[in-house]
C-alpha cells in the first residue's frame, strides 16, 4: 500500500471494507429502486467502504414473474442503471447491484458491477432454478448461454461473463468476483473457478426467499465456500417489499472471511440493512500462500478468468477498523468456544504424553514442580495420562528443588498440589551444588557477593534439569518437559541442560495466555468429566492460588524492598508477546500491521471482549509506545537469536492450529537469522 496513506489507516494495513446491504424493494419500479440504492451508497461511501453488494434483481424486484418481459421495465431497468452509473462518479464504492438486462434474444439475471461513473462488467446468473417454488427458466438464460462476452448497455460494450474478476490497481490484494443466489448452491459455483484465479472478495446477489431453517443453510453454504476458497464471501439476500404471493422474504445479510463470520445482520428488516466488514486482504493472501494444495488446485482446474482493472482511491485518513480484534488470539471469547479449545488442548497433551509413555515401555514421569503456572499445567497433563493407563498417580516423580530465590510460597503450592493430585513428592535442594559449581568457575555469588548475573541463573536451572535427568536414569523414567510455546518464542529457557531439555515435552504446543484458561477448565471438570483429572478440594485451592501467583522465574533474590524477579518486567507482557506470535506464527504478518492491530486491540480495556474467567483487576491497556516497545524485544528475540534454541527442542505435540515452533512441524528457519528486516520495517511504517 502506498505510503501516502497513514499509519492509522486500515487500507495501509492491508484490509478493504466491503457490504452487504439489503433494501425495501418497490415492485417494477427501477427509477424508486436506483434512488434506495443511491442513498445507500452515499452512506456507504461516508463510512469509506470499498464494496458494496445488493440483492439479486434489486432493480427490478425479484418476484415480479411475467411482469419482468415487459420493455417498460426493462426499459426503466437500463435508465435505473444509467441513473447509478452517473451518480456513483463521486462515490468510492463499487456498487454490484442485481438487474434483469437483454442479451440478444434472450434475458440474463445479472450483477452490474459500476465504479465511479463506468460500469466495469456484467456478470449473468449460471445456474437457474427451476424446481419448487422457483420457475426461473421460464424467464432467463443461464450465463453459459451467451453468445457474447459483451453487452450493450447505454451504447456502450461492456464485459459480460461469469468469469469476471475486478482487481484494484491501488490495494494490493483487492480483487471481486460477484455470483447470483442459486449460483453458491451448485457442486461447483462460479466463486470457486473465480477464487483459484485470484478473486479474494466474493459478492453473492440473492434473491433466496426463506422458510424454515433455510438461513442456516445458506451461513453454511457461505462459510464453508469462504474457507474452501480462502476468501472473503459477502452475501445479501432480499428483504421488504418483495411481492409475497407465495413466498416470504427475510433480508438476510452477512460477510465470511476464510470461514470466520465477520458480519451479520438481522433478519426480517423493516427497512434498509447493511454488514459492515473490514476484510484482510494480507490474511486470505498469505493463506493461499502457505496452502500450498490452493494453487495445485488451480494447475487441474486451470480457470479461465478475465480481469478487469480499476482504481478504488481510498481515503487518506484514519477511517477506524469494523471487525474484533482478539486481545488474546489464542483464548476465543465466546465461553462456548474457550471450553471446547481447552477440552482439545489438554486432551490433545494427554493423549500425546499416554502414547510416548505406552510406546517405550511405561517408564515413571519425572517431573519438576515449581509452583508455577507451566510446571502446575504439565503435572495435571501426567495426573490425567496415569488415569488413562490405569496406573497409579504415585507412579508421577515429582520433585521440588529449592534455589537461592524460591519462595515458601510457590515450594509449598508444589508440594501441596503434588499431595492433592497423589504423585510422590521429594524435595532437594540444589544451593549446595549450586554453590559448589559457582566455587568452581570462580563465581563471586560462591562468597556471597551479590553478583546475580546470567550465569548464577543458570547455574540453578542446569542443575535442576541435570538432577531430573539423573533421577530418570535411577528409577526408570523419563523427563516430563515443562516449557512453553511462548517461552520457546522468546527463548525464555536455559539450552541444553536447563529447562529448555527433557525427554517429552508436554507444553510445547500451548501458549502461556492459555494455559491458565486450560488449568481453570481442569478446574471447572474436576470430577474426570470431558477428559479432566480428577482433583481433590485441596488442589483446586493450590490451583487457584498458583493461578493468582505472579510468574517468576525465582532464580535472583528479592531486592532490598522485598520485589521479586519478575518475568514480564524483564521480558515484556505475555498477553502482547502471544500477540504478536500468533501473527507472525500464523500470518507472517508485517510488524507494522501487527502494531495497528496490537493497538486496536488493547488501547482501551473498556472495551472489545475478554475471555470468560479472566481476572478484572487484571483488565489492563497499552498506548502505542508500550506496543511498539515490546514489539521491538519479540522482534529482536524471536528473529535475532532464539531459534538455536528451538531447532534443539525434544518432541511434544502440536496444540495450536496457529502453528507450533518445532523444526519438525510448522516453523523451519536458520539459528543464525538476524531480525533487521523487520525491525526496519516497523520503523519505517512510524517515521522512526
Amino acid at each position: 500500500m502506498s505510503q501516502k496513506l497513514p499509519f492509522e489507516s486500515a487500507y495501509r494495513h492491508g484490509f478493504a471494507r466491503v457490504a452487504a446491504s439489503t433494501i425495501p424493494i418497490a415492485v417494477a419500479d427501477p427509477a424508486t429502486n436506483a434512488r434506495t440504492v443511491l442513498v445507500q451508497a452515499q452512506s456507504l461511501h461516508d463510512q469509506s467502504v470499498a464494496v458494496a453488494v445488493f440483492p439479486e434483481l434489486c432493480l427490478s424486484g425479484y418476484a415480479i414473474d411475467d411482469l419482468v418481459l415487459q420493455d417498460a421495465v426493462l426499459d426503466a431497468v437500463e435508465d435505473a442503471l444509467l441513473t447509478i452509473v452517473t451518480a456513483s462518479e463521486e462515490l468510492m464504492p463499487m456498487l454490484i447491484v442485481g438487474a434483469p438486462l437483454r442479451t440478444g434474444n434472450r434475458l440474463s439475471n445479472c450483477a452490474v458491477v459500476i465504479h465511479r461513473g463506468e460500469i466495469l462488467g456484467v456478470a449473468p446468473k449460471s445456474y437457474l432454478p427451476t424446481y419448487r417454488e422457483f420457475y426461473e427458466r421460464r424467464w432467463y438464460a443461464a450465463g453459459d448461454e451467451s453468445a457474447s462476452d459483451f453487452i450493450r448497455i447505454g451504447g456502450f460494450d461492456v464485459p459480460f461473463g461469469s468469469d469476471l474478476v475486478f482487481e484494484a490497481l491501488d490495494v494490493p490484494g483487492l480483487s471481486v468476483h460477484a455470483e447470483v443466489c442459486e449460483d453458491m448452491w451448485v457442486p461447483v459455483p462460479p466463486s470457486s473457478t473465480a477464487a483459484l484465479g485470484g478473486a479474494t472478495i466474493l459478492a453473492n446477489l440473492s434473491g433466496s426467499p426463506i422458510t424454515i431453517a433455510r438461513a442456516e443453510d445458506r451461513r453454511q453454504l457461505v462459510q464453508a465456500q469462504s474457507l474452501r476458497c480462502l476468501a472473503a464471501y459477502v452475501y445479501a439476500a432480499a428483504g421488504s417489499g418483495e411481492s409475497t404471493n407465495d413466498v416470504s422474504w427475510d433480508g438476510q445479510t452477512m460477510i465470511y472471511e476464510g470461514g470466520t463470520l465477520l458480519a451479520e445482520t438481522e433478519r426480517f428488516p423493516d427497512g434498509p440493512r447493511t454488514s459492515i466488514a473490514d476484510v484482510d486482504l494480507d490474511r486470505l493472501r498469505q493463506d493461499r500462500l502457505r496452502q500450498g494444495t490452493f494453487d495445485d488446485n488451480r494447475r487441474s482446474v486451470d480457470p479461465l478468468v478475465r480481469t478487469i482493472s480499476f482504481e478504488l482511491r481510498p481515503p487518506t485518513k484514519d477511517i477506524g477498523l469494523r471487525r474484533d480484534v482478539a486481545r488474546f488470539p489464542f483464548v476465543p471469547s465466546d465461553p462456548a468456544r474457550l471450553a471446547q479449545d481447552c477440552y482439545e488442548a489438554f486432551n490433545i497433551q494427554v493423549s500425546g504424553l499416554v502414547q510416548r509413555l505406552q510406546a517405550i515401555g511405561n517408564p515413571k514421569p519425572v517431573i519438576g514442580v515449581s509452583g508455577g503456572l507451566d510446571s502446575t499445567h504439565a503435572l495435571l497433563v501426567v495426573a490425567r495420562a496415569m488415569d488413562r493407563m490405569g496406573r497409579e498417580r504415585s507412579d508421577i516423580l515429582a520433585y521440588t528443588m529449592p534455589g537461592f530465590a524460591t519462595s515458601d510460597h510457590t515450594r509449598s503450592n508444589a508440594i501441596a498440589l503434588a499431595e492433592a493430585v497423589g504423585a510422590t513428592i521429594e524435595t532437594i535442594d540444589i544451593r549446595p551444588a549450586a554453590t559448589e559449581i559457582l566455587r568452581g568457575i570462580g563465581h563471586p555469588a560462591a562468597t556471597g557477593e551479590p553478583v546475580y548475573d546470567v550465569t548464577f541463573e543458570n547455574v540453578q536451572a542446569g542443575i535442576r534439569t541435570d538432577f531430573l535427568f539423573r533421577l530418570a536414569n535411577r528409577n526408570g523414567g523419563i523427563v516430563i518437559g515443562t516449557s512453553d510455546l511462548s517461552e520457546l518464542a522468546l527463548g525464555w529457557a536455559t539450552y541444553g541442560v536447563g529447562d529448555h531439555m527433557s525427554h517429552y515435552s508436554v507444553n510445547t504446543g500451548v501458549p502461556k495466555t492459555l494455559i491458565q484458561h486450560i488449568i481453570r477448565w481442569v478446574i471447572a471438570h474436576r470430577g474426570g468429566t470431558d477428559g479432566a483429572s480428577d482433583l481433590s478440594d485441596d488442589a483446586v485451592a493450590v490451583l487457584q492460588s498458583v493461578l493468582d501467583t505472579e510468574i517468576s522465574p525465582e532464580l535472583v533474590p528479592a531486592d532490598a524492598d522485598g520485589n521479586v524477579q519478575s518475568t514480564e518486567d524483564r521480558i515484556g507482557p505475555y498477553a502482547l508477546h502471544d500477540f504478536t506470535l500468533f501473527h507472525v506464527l500464523r500470518y507472517g504478518f508485517r510488524p507494522s500491521k501487527i502494531a495497528f492491530l496490537a493497538e486496536h486491540a488493547w488501547a482501551d480495556s473498556a472495551t472489545g471482549s475478554w475471555p470468560p474467567g479472566f481476572p478484572d483487576d487484571e483488565y489492563v491497556a497499552y498506548d502505542r509506545s508500550e506496543i511498539v516497545a515490546w514489539l521491538r524485544v519479540f522482534l529482536r528475540r524471536y528473529f535475532g537469536f532464539a531459534q538455536f534454541k528451538r531447532s534443539a527442542l525434544p518432541n511434544g505435540p502440536k496444540v495450536s492450529p496457529a502453528g507450533s515452533l518445532s523444526p519438525r512441524g510448522d516453523w523451519r528457519a536458520p539459528s543464525d537469522g538476524n531480525p533487521r528486516v523487520w525491525l526496519e520495517e516497523l520503523d519505517a511504517a512510524l517515521d522512526r
